[in-house]
C-alpha cells in the first residue's frame, strides 16, 4: 500500500511541475495553414454560401433589379431552374452563409492571409440583396454589414438609408437581448461605413437601462426577461450592445451608468474559471436559446464585450491583469482548433486582446522556439517575447532567475541576463550554467522593461517557468557479462562487451547459476547517469520472450524451456542521444524437467496472412531400390550369357555354314532380311536393358518396338472388304498403364478372310498420332 502511495505522490509532483511549466506559443504558421484548410472555398463562397448564392441568383431572376450585381448573376443562372424550392432555401440559409463568410474573412484578415480566391462579387451580391430586401430581419442586416465592413462593397446610399430606418424600427420594438444586440450592432456598423446616415440615439439612456435590466448580480446576463437562466455568453453580447449604445448616444450616457457597468465587469471576472497552469476561461453551465456554447465561444464573447467597452470609454476599467493574461494563455493553449467556428473565436479573441485600449491589460507571451537543448551539439537556449499574435514587444530584457530540477524543489539561483539578438528578435543564453547536466529542468524567466513606463503598458504575469530537456551523448564503459555460481557467487564465465557495438558471446548456464550484466553510464560532464529504461531480454528458440532477473527465481517463468536463448540489451532515455537496442549473443540454459502442473508457454500469435503465403514443396517418396549384386558378379554372369553365342558362331564355322545361299530374289530376300531384323530388334532390346540398367525403360519401349516392327512387316490395313468380323474388344485401356505410355489402344477387332485370321488394332500415342495395325496369322482354320 505504501508503494502505491509513493507512486501516486510522485505522479502528483510531476503533474504539478508540468502544469507550472506549461509553454504557450503565439499564433504561428500552423494557424494560417489550418485557416486555409478549415475555411474551404466552394463555388466562389465559404461554407454553405454556394447554395445560398445560387438561391439568391434565382431570386434576382424572378425579381430583376437595376443593381449591377443582380444583372451579373442573372446572366449566369438559367431562369428555367428557378423555383419556389430554391426561394425557400435562400430565405433560410442567407443569414448563416453571410455569418460564415464574415468569420472566414475576419480570420484571414487577422492572420494576414491574402485571399486566394475572389469572392467579392458573389458575397457583395448577397450583401446588396439583403440590405434591399424588405423581408430581412435585424440579424440579416447585421451579418450583411459585417461582411461589407471587410469587403467594402460598392453600395448606394439608398440601401444604407433603408437599412438605418429598419434597424431603428427593430430597436424600438426590441424585447430581448438578441434583438438589442443585432439592431445596435447594425447601427454601429452603419456609422463606421457611411457618414450619410444619422444613426445617433436620442433615448440612449432608456435603451441602456432596458439592456441593464436583463443583468444579474454575478455579472452575467439573461437573453430575455422570460428566461431565468443567465450565461457568460449572454454577458459578452450585452457588453457589446451596451458599448454600441454608448458610442451612438446623443447626448452622452450618464457616468453613473458607466460606473455600474464597470462594477458588473469586475463581478463577471469574479466567477471566471481557472486551470492549474494559470489559464483562465469562462464556462457555460446551461444551454440557452443560442444552443450549447463551448468555453472557447463563451470566453471569446466576453473578450469581445470587454474590448468594445474599453474602446468607447475613457476611464480605466481596472481589470485584473493576471486574468487578462490567463485568458490569452487559454486561447493559445487550445492549439489548433478542429472546427472553423472555434478557430474564428480563438483568432478574433486574441486580436481583441492585442488591440485593447486599456494598455495595462495587453498581455505578453514568453515562449521558447525549442525546449530541447543538446550539450553535445552546444545548442543555445533562445527565448522569444511577443504579443499573442506574434508582434514584437517594446524594448525589454529577459533574465534567467532560477533553475529547478524537474520533480524536485531544489533550485539554483542564477539571475543571468540573456543577450538580445536584434536580427532574430530572440533573447539568447549563450552558455548553460556549469551545474547543468543532462536531464530535465524547469527554467524560471522574468521579463524586465528597460523603460519603467512600459511596465504599465503590458501584463507579463511575473516569472514564467518553462520545462527544458538537456540532452547529450552518454559514455558507456566497463561493460561485461558474467555467469556466477549460485551458492558462492564466484565467477565461472566472464566476457567483455562493446556497447554499443558488435557483440556475439556464447554462454551456458543452469538454473542454479546467475547472469550478471554490468556497465557504467556517464554524462558529458562526467557524472553518473541513470537511464529511464535498461533491461535485458531473453528470447527462446520457440520465440518466447522473457525479461531477465535471476535464473533461480525464473524457472517457472521460463516455462522450464531448456535450450538456446538469444540475449538482447535495451538502454534508452529521452535525454540520452545515443540510446540503443542491440543483440549480445546467446546463452544455453539447462533447466529441470517441467512438473505435470507447470504452466505451458503461451501460444505465439499467428499471422492471419500466412495462409496466403507459399506452401511447402510436395516431394514424392519412392521405395528404396533393391540391393543389386556386385559389379564383378554381373560381369561374370554376362560372360556366361555370351558363351552360347560364341558357341553358336563356333558351331556355324564347324558346320561350314554357307551364307552365299542367302536369297537373292526380291520377295524371298525381303522376308529373310525382315526375319533377321526381327531377331536384331530383340537383341537390341536386351542391349538396352543391360546398358541403361532400367527395366522401366525396357517395358516402355518394348510395345512400341513390336508394333512398329509388325507394321513394317505387314503394313497398315484400311480396307476390310470380303472379311467377316467375329469379335470386337472396345475397352482395353485398363491394361495399358503397366505397359507403356508410348501408345494408347482404342479398339481391337478380329477378322477372318479365307484361311487367314486378322487382328486389327487402332490406337494413338506418342509414337504415332493415330494408326491402325494388323497382325496376320497364317495357317489358322476357323
Amino acid at each position: 500500500m505504501a508503494r502505491y502511495l509513493r507512486l501516486l505522490l510522485l505522479a502528483v509532483l510531476v503533474l504539478a511541475a508540468s502544469c507550472e511549466s506549461a509553454v504557450f506559443s503565439p499564433v504561428s504558421e500552423s494557424h494560417r495553414s489550418a485557416a486555409l484548410e478549415l475555411f474551404s472555398l466552394a463555388d466562389g463562397s465559404y461554407g454553405r454560401t454556394a447554395l445560398v448564392q445560387y438561391s439568391i441568383a434565382c431570386l434576382l431572376c424572378i425579381f430583376p433589379d437595376t443593381d449591377h450585381y443582380s444583372t451579373l448573376l442573372a446572366k449566369t443562372i438559367p431562369l428555367n431552374i428557378c423555383g419556389l424550392t430554391l426561394l425557400a432555401i435562400s430565405l433560410c440559409c442567407t443569414i448563416s452563409s453571410l455569418e460564415e463568410t464574415y468569420e472566414a474573412l475576419k480570420t484571414f484578415k487577422v492572420l494576414g492571409i491574402e485571399k486566394k480566391h475572389d469572392i467579392t462579387t458573389s458575397s457583395c451580391a448577397s450583401v446588396a440583396h439583403t440590405l434591399k430586401s424588405t423581408s430581412s430581419a435585424s440579424k440579416d442586416y447585421f451579418q450583411a454589414l459585417r461582411v461589407n465592413s471587410i469587403l467594402k462593397c460598392d453600395l448606394n446610399s439608398e440601401a444604407f438609408r433603408g437599412t438605418e430606418s429598419k434597424l431603428k424600427g427593430s430597436l424600438n420594438g426590441a424585447n430581448s437581448l438578441i434583438d438589442f444586440y443585432y439592431s445596435i450592432g447594425g447601427l454601429v456598423l452603419l456609422k463606421e461605413q457611411t457618414p450619410e446616415v444619422d444613426v445617433h440615439l436620442g433615448d440612449a439612456d432608456r435603451i441602456f437601462r432596458s439592456i441593464k435590466a436583463l443583468g444579474q448580480s454575478d455579472g452575467r446576463w439573461r437573453l430575455n426577461s422570460n428566461n431565468p437562466e443567465s450565461s457568460n455568453n449572454a454577458a459578452g453580447i450585452a457588453l457589446e450592445a451596451l458599448a454600441g449604445v454608448i458610442s451612438l448616444a446623443t447626448p452622452q450616457i450618464d457616468n453613473s451608468l458607466i460606473t455600474t457597468l464597470k462594477n458588473d465587469l469586475l463581478k463577471l471576472f469574479d466567477g471566471i474559471e481557472r486551470y492549474d497552469d494559470g489559464t483562465y476561461y469562462f464556462d457555460e453551465k446551461h444551454v440557452g436559446a443560442l444552443g450549447h456554447q463551448s468555453p472557447i465561444s463563451a470566453s471569446a464573447s466576453v473578450v469581445r464585450g470587454i474590448t468594445a467597452v474599453a474602446a468607447v470609454t475613457s476611464e480605466n476599467l481596472n481589470l485584473p491583469g493576471d486574468k487578462i493574461l490567463g485568458l490569452a494563455k487559454f486561447f493559445l493553449g487550445v492549439g489548433i482548433p478542429g472546427s472553423a467556428q472555434d478557430l474564428y473565436h480563438q483568432i478574433d479573441a486574441l486580436s481583441c486582446l492585442e488591440n485593447i485600449r486599456q494598455v495595462e491589460s495587453t498581455p505578453l507571451i514568453l515562449s521558447l522556439p525549442a525546449t530541447v537543448i543538446s550539450v553535445t551539439k552546444k545548442d543555445q537556449l533562445k527565448v522569444r517575447v511577443s504579443t499573442v499574435l506574434g508582434s514584437p514587444a517594446r524594448t525589454l530584457s529577459v533574465r534567467l532567475m532560477q533553475i529547478f530540477v524537474s520533480g524536485s524543489k531544489d533550485a539554483s539561483v542564477i539571475d543571468q541576463k540573456l543577450k538580445f539578438n536584434a536580427v532574430s528578435g530572440m533573447h539568447v543564453l549563450e552558455t548553460l550554467p556549469k551545474n547543468i547536466d543532462v536531464g530535465s529542468y524547469v527554467f524560471s524567466f522574468e521579463i524586465i522593461f528597460d523603460n519603467p513606463e512600459h511596465k504599465k503598458a503590458y501584463v507579463t504575469g511575473g516569472r514564467t517557468r518553462v520545462l527544458v530537456d538537456i540532452t547529450g551523448v552518454i559514455k558507456i564503459g566497463n561493460a561485461e557479462i558474467v555467469i556466477l555460481d549460485g551458492d558462492h557467487g564466484s565467477i565461472e564465465t566472464q566476457k567483455k562487451l562493446t556497447l554499443p557495438g558488435g557483440n556475439d558471446v556464447a554462454l551456458s548456464a543452469n538454473h542454479l547459476q546467475k547472469l550478471r550484466l554490468s556497465f557504467d553510464l556517464t554524462t558529458p560532464s562526467g557524472n553518473a547517469f541513470n537511464p529511464h529504461q535498461a533491461f535485458l531480454k531473453l528470447r527462446h528458440e520457440s520465440e518466447v520472450d522473457h525479461i531477465f532477473l535471476d535464473f533461480l527465481g525464473l524457472v517457472e517463468k521460463f516455462f522450464y524451456l531448456s535450450g538456446r536463448y538469444d540475449i538482447q540489451l535495451t538502454v534508452g532515455d529521452s535525454d540520452m542521444e545515443n540510446s540503443f537496442l542491440q543483440p549480445l549473443g546467446y546463452v544455453e540454459l539447462d533447466l529441470p524437467d517441467a512438473p505435470e502442473k507447470a504452466a505451458r508457454p503461451p501460444p505465439q500469435p499467428v499471422d492471419p496472412y500466412s495462409r496466403y503465403g507459399p506452401k511447402p514443396e510436395i516431394a514424392h517418396i519412392f521405395r528404396d531400390p533393391e540391393k543389386r549384386p556386385a559389379k564383378e558378379l554381373s560381369l561374370v554372369f554376362l560372360g556366361l550369357v555370351l558363351i552360347p553365342f560364341f558357341g553358336f558362331l563356333a558351331g556355324l564355322v564347324q558346320l561350314r555354314a554357307n551364307l552365299k545361299n542367302f536369297p537373292k530374289a526380291t520377295v524371298p530376300s525381303t522376308f529373310a532380311l525382315l526375319f533377321h531384323l526381327g531377331i536384331a530388334a530383340v537383341l537390341a532390346l536386351y542391349a538396352l536393358f543391360w546398358l541403361k540398367d532400367q527395366s522401366q525403360l525396357c517395358l516402355t519401349h518394348f510395345p512400341c518396338t513390336c508394333i512398329l516392327l509388325l507394321t513394317f512387316l505387314f503394313g497398315p490395313i484400311y480396307h476390310t472388304e470380303g472379311t467377316r468380323l467375329i469379335g470386337n474388344v472396345l475397352d482395353v485401356c485398363w491394361a495399358q498403364d503397366t505397359i507403356s505410355s508410348c501408345i494408347h489402344f482404342v479398339q481391337v477387332k478380329i477378322y477372318v478372310k479365307g484361311p487367314i485370321l486378322i487382328l486389327r488394332v487402332s490406337g494413338t500415342g506418342s509414337c504415332l498420332k493415330r494408326a491402325q495395325f494388323a497382325i496376320w496369322f497364317y495357317r489358322v482354320r476357323v
